[in-house]
């Protein structure tokens, strides 16, 4: 058994799964990096997905392929928006995972929208929070 913070780290793309107000999940295939006791994942400050996350914290998480195909058992967690400095802390550590590819995006995200225009989301699970490893 590992943590979910340890099974989703080394992982390219989990699924986020955030919850409209009706109580229908949402899920979204997302980049991720593991820092500490948090997954951060960062995404465009005007999504969907922020605006749920605004309303209603909790979340599930799940190990997915580039499309959203699940590979793993969705494990439940707590979301919250960070703060510019929390979001810049993210921004790094996405381009360090996704090395190119990710200074890549994050540079281009930059120059399109601006600062502000993508925040970081920093999601904990619970201290019981372990899962059974599919490997």
């Amino acid at each position: 058994m590992t943590s979910a913070i340890e099974r989703f780290a080394g992982e390219s793309y989990v699924s986020l799964t955030t919850y409209r107000r009706d109580g229908t999940g949402v899920p979204t295939a997302v980049w991720c990096a593991a820092e500490g006791d948090a997954l951060y994942i960062w995404t465009a400050a005007d999504t969907w997905k922020v605006k749920r996350i605004r309303r209603r914290a909790d979340v599930t998480v799940a190990a997915c392929s580039r499309l959203g195909k699940l590979r793993s058992e969705p494990v439940p967690g707590r979301a919250e928006i960070c703060d510019a400095a929390d979001s810049d802390r993210t921004r790094e550590l996405i381009r360090r995972k996704y090395g190119w590819f990710g200074r890549l995006s994050i540079a281009l995200s930059l120059w399109r929208r601006g600062r502000e225009g993508s925040v970081g989301l920093r999601v904990t699970f619970p201290a019981a929070g372990t899962i059974h490893s599919t490997a």
